[in-house]
């Protein structure tokens, strides 16, 4: 709802970077309340902390209340029949659903792949390497995401969905190649003990997927929100969660097979060819449907 409300009240040829920076804003929430939620229990307790959440939703609400504009467009019938049916929605969406696989099989394989033994096809790092190769993703699409929405509000969003597809599959290709880099180099690092070359390689592939999905996600929520001006942003968006659903909830289980069928390597050239095959279904669909010059168009 908060995501649609954004989209209503930006202006079309800054909506984007708008929504770029509202995710930014999201995600360096996410990351202050998760170290700060820790540091308070443990010197706290429960009660304080709880408390504190209440008076922040408190402040939160007050705060839209006071200082949101109000939508005042009003849709009448059922928006999700029209726009399920759009024919640029249907574009995004075979894309979106062939990514939906990509994202969910890296994502929950990269704690896997750094956290699991050598023997396994890992890299056998504790769990202070394992949070900063996770957060090292999230800090580089913070960082990026207003700036590709900019980008891609000037250049096209087709074109920044694309390419910030694209080169998740790619990167997503090269993870698990990772572990030939051990043995260049060896860090030692307070708290986190050895660092070998192979963990500092799997930490800059997965902050370049952090970059690679910034460049995709503020382009698509834009080019979601364009189609569902004055029919529904918020039904347009639904359609935009639904497509995600199905392979964010078969990739795990069919990545549990995979790996247990030919090794932890196969997940990710599984994720980054469906994102690939994702893209490649998207500029096909896209081309024959809205011509060559439709990415910059879009």
């Amino acid at each position: 709802m908060s995501l649609a409300l954004v989209g209503e009240l930006a202006p079309s040829d800054g909506r984007a970077n708008l929504i770029g920076k509202y995710n930014a804003f999201r995600m360096a929430a996410g990351i202050a309340g998760t170290i700060g939620a820790r540091i308070l229990f443990a010197l706290t307790g429960f009660d304080i902390l709880f408390g504190l959440l209440a008076i922040l939703l408190i402040i939160a609400a007050g705060s839209v209340w006071l200082f949101v504009d109000g939508d005042e467009n009003t849709v009448t019938g059922f928006a999700f029949t029209d726009l399920a049916v759009n024919r640029r929605i249907v574009t995004l969406t075979s894309f979106r659903a062939q990514y939906a696989v990509a994202v969910s099989l890296v994502r929950n394989w990269v704690p896997i792949f750094v956290g699991v033994s050598a023997a396994q096809g890992g890299l056998a790092s504790g769990t202070v390497v394992v949070g900063a190769v996770l957060a090292a993703e999230k800090l580089t699409n913070m960082l990026c995401q207003p700036i590709a929405g900019r980008f891609s509000d000037r250049q096209g969003r087709a074109l920044f969905v694309f390419l910030g597809g694209g080169a998740y599959g790619l990167i997503a290709l090269a993870f698990p190649f990772a572990p030939s880099f051990d043995g260049l180099l060896t860090l030692s690092v307070p708290m986190a003990g050895e660092i070998t070359s192979a963990v500092v390689v799997a930490l800059v592939l997965n902050a370049l997927l952090g970059i690679a999905d910034a460049f995709r996600e503020p382009a698509s929520m834009a080019l979601f929100a364009d189609e569902g001006k004055g029919e529904g942003i918020t039904s347009s968006f639904g359609v935009r969660s639904l497509v995600w659903k199905p392979g964010s909830v078969l990739a795990p289980l069919v990545g549990g097979w995979v790996m247990g069928q030919f090794g932890i390597e196969w997940v990710f050239f599984a994720g980054g060819l469906a994102a690939l095959s994702g893209v490649a279904t998207f500029l096909g669909i896209l081309s024959w449907n809205h011509g060559s010059r439709a990415l910059h168009r879009w």
